[in-house]
């Protein structure tokens, strides 16, 4: 499997640079079903491979009896932890510490387990067989003894007194014991406050479910002593560095990973997964390629899920509405093992976004994250910034209504401003720029705020009740991380654009082109994107936390820069004058002040076939890597309009509009899908989906028929809007689009949904706000229709 190919041609050659909306240019080859996904490969003499996975939550495994399936028709081999010995286990390197300054404790994570199984669905062993059926035989006749023991499913649990441990280096299931901001400041503030709210908070468990399940294929070449991984991912560079370093214990030259399309991640399919090592080790036994592809319902077991912490957040405010403080005591749901990003979403993630939009002095955030006998928890598309900004707007909407304070005018006076710009936050980060009082009031405007009242009387006269939400959001992306910004100039005139972040859906070839073609004047048709070559890239962060057009766009900035500096040199040599004298303009370099000159595609061309001038470069191509743009400040105002049925408890989104400023717009069209598809997960996760475990710690909902993901039936028409300020921290003046739809979704949904139903007496509501649970919630207070 070579480079992804993201190399159809534009159907016309076109000039549209930054700020156009240039349709997606793979859209038609995947329409047609020409992607090339994982499983779409089929390598010479492969063979195929079936996990064995623990049916059981918690217990000591006694022994594996693999006898009879390695007898079976076809079966080449069954991998169990015993073959794995001198290879490392899937790490984390976060270096959080408790709050009495130990380090967070880091149980080792095996890829196969050894004596102990944590989880239901964890993998124990890996068959391998001619063929997938063989395998999928064989893996039903390996019999495990597994002797039971208590399981614990929820953080609360997992905390109390005698609860049994997961990890014996784990003393009551604590991972971390987390806090951040200023403790002292806080109380103080709270024992001024005129006023506290206090919400009881769930950010509810997901199982994440992108359309393509996840799948790999291990390949090993003896006589180079070299390992191959063909597997979704969200950026070669990083997971084969992870891999090589930690798990395989190898040179990273002896390491490849090799990504093609990706249907989809949203955060799941970024790290190591305890199925590749396996994989590769039976490849290197048997001599050929191994492939294993999950099923669906491995997938809702063996995917890390999303979200999953509880708290209890406290806003304190004095007389005029003022926000003086805000507290977060919680807990969070860590699953059987660590997460190699685990628990960065639901501790530092949360603490950063809950300060949002406004002007709020001190916090004092603590989350304890506790091991569970359930599916390891990871990112989900925002880690941790939706959570924030739900957690802030639910207690503000609270603080409005029990103070008897409008909620927008509450919004307006807590608000950071222009002229406060750049704000140094609690968070000890500082905004860059933003207009947030001007994306309210827009958002109002947009969203018809003032006729609401009309709305709702039409509601009531259906039998229904109607609730309008704000969900005021701010989310910081991803820390700072080098990022490749190579251009190759191509033998048959094409220009190739090498860079680490990779696309798992977003369309990164038709943004990244724009760019290049504002900067080179390259035509969009000539632009080819490879990005999923891990022997091809000398840097790259990958894509997740909305930074991949400030990394990679900072980066291809700057090579476009250096290709300019190069083919002036080129040029001057062609040309016959000095390079001082040559200037670059629209694809083209001339002799200042005359018409003589040559385009770039032409330069490239002539010195690929050698220029006379022995000091003229011998190529204009680059490889280049950015150093580490800055994180930005993506925001804006979501408002949501919420219709209830009493009788049956159904919540519909039947209004939405956004308003949002994601700075510099490369590509318009792109971020407004970005932004739909945001908030329809939001939608999903306030109002449907919904993650549960028996006491046993079986997933009781672990299929499509018992949990619920959005239809399009349930997605309503998306008003968007755009209020830019660019961002000073990167040449683009971009701040990242991909998460905010759920920043935003969660709380203008939950907003307008409790809004819908305060009039009869319920003053909140916990997500995911089911038909059941609005039905229940009406009937416990006496006055449901």
């Amino acid at each position: 499997m070579n480079a992804r190919p993201d190399a159809r041609d534009f159907a016309t050659p076109q000039k549209f640079g930054i700020g156009q909306p240039v349709p997606r240019a793979e859209d038609p080859v995947l329409v047609r079903g020409e992607g090339r996904y994982t499983d779409d490969l089929a390598l010479d003499g492969q063979a195929y491979g079936v996990f064995v996975r623990s049916p059981i939550a918690h217990g000591h495994l006694r022994g594996i009896d693999a006898e009879a399936a390695l007898a079976m028709p076809g079966v080449l081999a069954v991998i169990t932890a015993a073959d794995l010995d001198g290879y490392g286990t899937i790490g984390n390197a976060l270096p959080f510490k408790n709050q009495d300054g130990t380090p967070m404790r880091k149980p080792a994570h095996p890829s196969l387990s050894l004596d102990r199984v944590r989880y239901v669905g964890e993998p124990v062993a890996l068959v391998v067989a001619e063929t997938l059926a063989e395998a999928r035989d064989a893996a039903e006749a390996v019999v495990l003894d597994i002797e039971d023991l208590p399981v614990v499913t929820t953080p609360d649990e997992a905390a109390a007194e005698g609860a049994p441990l997961l990890h014996d280096d784990a003393p009551g299931n604590l991972a971390l014991d987390f806090r951040t901001g200023d403790q002292a400041a806080t109380e103080a503030a709270f024992a001024r406050a005129a006023h506290v709210a206090s919400l009881d908070l769930l950010n509810n468990r997901l199982v994440i479910n992108p359309m393509e399940p996840r799948s790999a294929i291990g390949v090993y070449e003896p006589q180079a002593g070299r390992f191959t991984l063909h597997v979704g991912s969200q950026g070669v560079f990083g997971l084969r560095n992870n891999l090589a370093d930690g798990v395989l214990k190898q040179p990273r030259d002896k390491v490849r990973v090799l990504t093609g399309n990706v249907g989809g991640s949203f955060g799941m399919k970024a790290p190591v997964y305890p199925e590749y090592l396996p994989l590769l080790e039976a490849a290197k036994r048997l001599g050929r390629p191994v492939k294993w592809t999950d099923l669906r319902s491995e997938s809702f077991l063996s995917d890390h899920h999303g979200r999953d912490v509880a708290v209890t957040a406290d806003l304190a405010l004095d007389a005029e509405g003022h926000l003086l403080a805000f507290r977060v005591k919680g807990r969070a749901n860590m699953g059987g093992y660590l997460n190699p990003l685990a628990p960065l979403f639901q501790t530092v993630n949360i603490a950063r976004n809950m300060v949002g939009v406004y002007r709020t002095p001190v916090f004092d955030v603590e989350v304890a994250c506790l091991f569970t006998n359930t599916t390891p928890i990871g990112a989900y598309r925002g880690a941790g910034r939706p959570e924030g900004n739900y957690f802030i707007e639910r207690l503000i909407d609270t603080a409005a209504a029990e103070m008897n304070l409008d909620r927008v005018e509450l919004r307006r006076r807590n608000h950071i401003r222009p002229a406060d710009m750049p704000y140094k936050a609690p968070s000890g980060l500082t905004y860059d720029s933003g207009d947030f009082p001007a994306v309210l009031d827009r958002a109002l405007a947009a969203a018809d705020w003032d006729g609401f009242a009309g709305r709702r009387a039409e509601s009531e006269a259906k039998g229904k009740l109607r609730g309008i939400g704000i969900g005021d959001y701010l989310e910081i992306t991803a820390p700072p991380q080098n990022e490749m910004g190579g251009i190759r100039f191509e033998a048959d005139g094409t220009v190739t654009i090498v860079t680490g972040t990779l696309d798992y859906g977003q369309g990164h070839l038709t943004p990244f082109a724009q760019v290049l073609h504002d900067r080179l004047g390259i035509p969009l048709d000539r632009i080819r994107l490879l990005q999923g070559d891990s022997d091809q890239l000398i840097a790259g962060g990958g894509t997740g936390g909305s930074k991949s057009l400030m990394a990679s766009g900072t980066a291809l900035v700057e090579a476009g820069d250096l290709v300019i500096a190069k083919g002036r040199e080129a040029a001057a040599s062609v040309l016959e004058a000095g390079p001082a004298d040559i200037e670059f303009r629209e694809g083209r370099f001339t002799i200042a002040g005359t018409d003589r000159g040559i385009g770039l595609l032409e330069l490239a061309a002539k010195v690929r076939a050698g220029l006379p001038d022995p000091a003229a470069p011998k190529s204009l191509d680059v490889a280049h890597t950015h150093k580490e743009s800055p994180s930005a400040f993506p925001n804006g105002c979501h408002v949501a309009e919420v219709e209830v049925d009493p009788e049956t408890g159904v919540a519909t989104v039947v209004r939405y509009t956004t308003v949002n400023d994601f700075g510099t717009l490369v590509n318009p069209m792109l971020v407004e899908g970005q932004l739909h598809g945001g908030v329809v997960q939001g939608i999903g996760q306030a109002l449907m989906e919904r993650t549960a475990y028996d006491e046993q710690g079986q997933l009781v909902t672990g299929s499509f028929m018992d949990y619920c993901l959005p239809r399009a039936s349930d997605a309503p028409f998306m008003g968007f809007e755009s209020h830019a300020v660019p961002a000073t921290t990167n040449p683009l003046g971009v701040k990242g689009c991909g998460e905010a739809g759920c920043a935003g979704s969660l709380p203008s949904v939950m907003n307008a949904l409790v809004d819908a139903l305060r009039p009869r007496g319920i003053r909140h509501i916990n997500m995911p706000a089911t038909p059941q649970a609005i039905w229940s919630a009406l009937q416990e207070t006496g006055d449901a229709a």
